[in-house]
């Protein structure tokens, strides 16, 4: 059987998740106290539900306990998505996503028992920050403080060269993990690979390795 999710809060975020995740196919319950926010989402979603989620019973009452993964997606209002996350961990969810607005709101999240926090205002802004380095830059996706993972475009510098010409390993402390050639994926990479364009590399290491290798190859 497919996941069963609920998200909580149709702010930006909340709204953009359930979407992504009916049009995925899957079976999606939408909460918020907002009627508006309600109606919007009523049509693309599995349920759509006005309700109060700081109200324990309520939340019992929609059968939160049943879903797969619960998303608590509440924006400004930091009381109410520390104590949704505290209910809906009580009544027994396997699995909490909950969206921080910042690094303090997160530690408390952790303490108090979601399995995940993300934090998509500061992940938009380190991605947009890397897109505005360079053109080539794809898609960085943090691992943890100090790794990510960099997908790059093949720039003018890296055509026609092999992985082992680059050097990129010891030049700047990043491993080239694949590299995505047209609809082909290779897996690991041989140092003999030549570089083409259109070519893009999939490149992991630590940050700040990460970015001295973005900057040599900015175009």
């Amino acid at each position: 059987m497919k996941k069963q999710f609920a998200v909580i809060g149709m702010g930006r975020f909340g709204s953009s998740v359930a979407k992504t995740l009916s049009q995925m196919g899957f079976e999606v319950l939408a909460i918020d106290h907002r009627e508006e926010q309600i109606q919007e989402i009523s049509a693309i979603v599995t349920h759509a539900i006005q309700a109060d989620s700081t109200d324990e019973e309520a939340l019992r009452a929609l059968g939160i306990r049943n879903f797969d993964v619960v998303v608590v997606a509440i924006g400004e209002d930091i009381q109410a998505s520390i104590l949704t996350t505290l209910i809906v961990k009580d009544i027994g969810v396997r699995s909490i996503v909950v969206k921080a607005v910042n690094e303090l709101h997160g530690k408390v999240l952790k303490k108090i028992g979601a399995d995940k926090v993300i934090y998509p205002e500061r992940d938009m802004g380190q991605r947009v920050a890397h897109h505005l380095i360079s053109s080539n830059i794809l898609d960085y996706i943090e691992l943890s403080a100090d790794h990510s993972i960099l997908e790059i475009k093949a720039s003018s510098q890296m055509i026609g060269k092999n992985l082992r010409q680059l050097d990129i390993r010891a030049k700047y402390g990043c491993n080239v993990i694949a590299i995505k050639e047209n609809e082909q994926l290779i897996i690991p990479p041989s140092g003999e690979d030549l570089i083409k364009d259109e070519d893009i590399l999939v490149v992991v290491g630590k940050n700040e390795n990460l970015q001295r290798f973005e900057v040599a190859f900015a175009v």
